[in-house]
């Protein structure tokens, strides 16, 4: 079977699984609030965070492996490739699902874009 180029969209229940960003800029930020709108329980590893976003588990540190042990889902968002490469190698090797902000290719699901409208959710790649 010839690979298809296109993805398979999956929406799953977030609602108290730890959700893991490492990263405290602008696309950390966004990735937090959309995953606690979903009821994530969000952890951020990041020396600073600059995302005013409220309820999320903040570990004012830089990354270090082992820190995606017991996540549900991880995102990888910081302007350190090397962070972001280190992040996607671990949440692949655990078997969790990562999106890695500056690499498509190192992602396993795509954060998509999301728009919700009197019940209705729609994620947009």
């Amino acid at each position: 079977m010839e690979k298809n180029a296109s993805c398979f969209p999956l929406f799953v229940d977030l609602y108290g699984r730890r959700c893991v960003i490492v990263g405290g800029g602008a696309i950390a930020a966004r990735r937090a609030a959309v995953l606690g709108e979903f009821g994530a329980a969000v952890t951020v590893i990041a020396p600073e965070w600059k995302g005013g976003v409220r309820n999320i588990d903040w570990v004012p540190r830089v990354y270090v492996p082992g820190d995606l042990a017991g996540a549900f889902l991880a995102v990888a968002a910081t302007d350190d490739r090397e962070v972001n490469r280190s992040v996607g190698e671990e949440a692949r090797k655990l078997g969790i699902p990562v999106s890695v902000a500056d690499r498509r290719e190192e992602c396993t699901f795509f954060f998509p874009a999301v728009c919700e409208h009197r019940g209705v959710t729609v994620g947009l790649v």
